[in-house]
């Protein structure tokens, strides 16, 4: 997705020059949140972008994988040879993090790339017993995929509640419940001791049959094939770029999953692993290359999931707030949790509720005063809390 957008954002943005966009992946560049939903369930073929690269002027170079960067040469390594650039977007995105000893234990899965939600495909048409490692985003998707394909499945995670890393412990505790509504076995506290063929053992001593295993214990930027480069890498391995989105290199920009941002909005540097902001940073790298109307990244993250017949939906940056209020009983179906930062919204997570979402994204962006009473109402717009 970042690759693809700064591509086509340079050319909407009225770049005349060479654009080469250069894939590890054989296949055309496609689009990743179908993999877990209608590709992963046989609904699609693919997911590939509707994009005209030929008419616009871009040249793919599939299935080349890039092995180093030499900013002072301003040349890629790549295994067919050097390849020489004027300025150089990294997009790499990131890749899955590996359970230790599971590698190469037969009917063991990631989800991550096309192939992997090729190979998956058949072990939900089969109706295996899975067994997922992670009650993450992906994890809880990969779970409802399952389910909808007529599969057991047995969620493990080492933390006491799923969404450990991502929400507070009571924001996440209601979704809990929705585990067992869709007939997921969700175990807490519960770490992996290994794996082996037909079966994921536990530290506690118990062995969980598993006709399949897929590995959903989050993601760390694909940033390896940097080492040596001088480029600088930040505390997760993250490419550090400044709010213009270049590197510590001379032209050479980051985005999404891959680099981290400055953010003047949150007061903190931000790594962000979801799709829009693969989708919003090229815009940004696009106006800065070309130099005319250079341009500050400081977006309002947002992301979605669909787990368990529900619409999840999250903007902001919760850490920052000092208030946290409630919109609707989270026992229900639909329901908001709003953090505030000094009366002003940060953050929210909109369980069935795209409308408290959109108007809260607005709101975030503004940075407008509200009051806190009237947002507690479910009954009531969220912009009707404006002070």
């Amino acid at each position: 997705m970042a690759g693809v957008q700064t591509a086509v954002a340079l050319r909407e943005q009225g770049f005349t020059g060479t654009v080469t966009l250069i894939g590890a992946e054989p296949h055309q560049p496609y689009d990743r949140p179908p993999l877990s939903k209608a590709v992963l369930l046989g609904k699609a073929e693919g997911s590939a972008f509707d994009v005209d690269f030929e008419a616009l002027g871009i040249a793919l170079q599939l299935g080349r994988e890039v092995l180093g960067v030499r900013p002072a040469a301003h040349e890629l390594d790549t295994e067919a040879g050097p390849v020489p650039y004027d300025v150089l977007v990294l997009a790499t995105g990131a890749e899955p993090i590996r359970l230790p000893g599971a590698e190469g234990v037969p009917g063991v899965h990631l989800l991550r790339t096309l192939d992997d939600a090729e190979r998956l495909r058949p072990v939900l048409a089969r109706q295996h017993d899975i067994v997922v490692v992670g009650a993450g985003w992906i994890g809880a998707e990969f779970a409802t995929a399952a389910r909808e394909a007529g599969c057991a499945v047995t969620v493990v995670e080492a933390a006491d509640r799923p969404l450990a890393g991502a929400l507070p412990a009571e924001v996440a505790a209601p979704m809990t419940d929705w585990y067992a509504d869709a007939g997921v076995a969700l175990r807490t506290h519960a770490r992996v001791e290994r794996v082996e063929p037909g079966a994921v053992l536990l530290d506690d001593g118990s062995r969980v049959p598993a006709g399949a295993v897929v590995i959903g214990i989050g993601a760390r930027p694909a940033t390896g094939w940097l080492a040596g480069s001088g480029i600088e890498l930040g505390a997760y391995g993250e490419v550090v770029a400044d709010d213009r989105l270049r590197t510590s290199a001379p032209d050479v920009f980051a985005v999404g999953d891959c680099a981290s941002f400055p953010s003047g909005r949150y007061g903190e540097r931000l790594l962000v692993h979801h799709w829009d902001n693969a989708l919003q940073g090229p815009r940004t790298v696009a106006a800065n290359i070309l130099g005319e109307n250079p341009a500050v990244y400081d977006p309002v993250p947002y992301f979605w999931s669909e787990q368990f017949g529900r619409f999840v939906q999250y903007a902001g940056h919760h850490p920052a707030a000092d208030l946290t209020i409630w919109r609707g009983e989270p026992s229900g179906p639909a329901w908001t949790v709003c953090w505030l930062r000094e009366n002003r919204l940060v953050a929210l997570l909109a369980v069935g509720r795209p409308r408290d979402l959109a108007q809260g994204r607005r709101l975030i962006e503004a940075g407008t005063e509200l009051r806190p009473e009237l947002l507690a109402d479910p009954a009531k717009p969220l912009k009707a809390a404006v002070a």
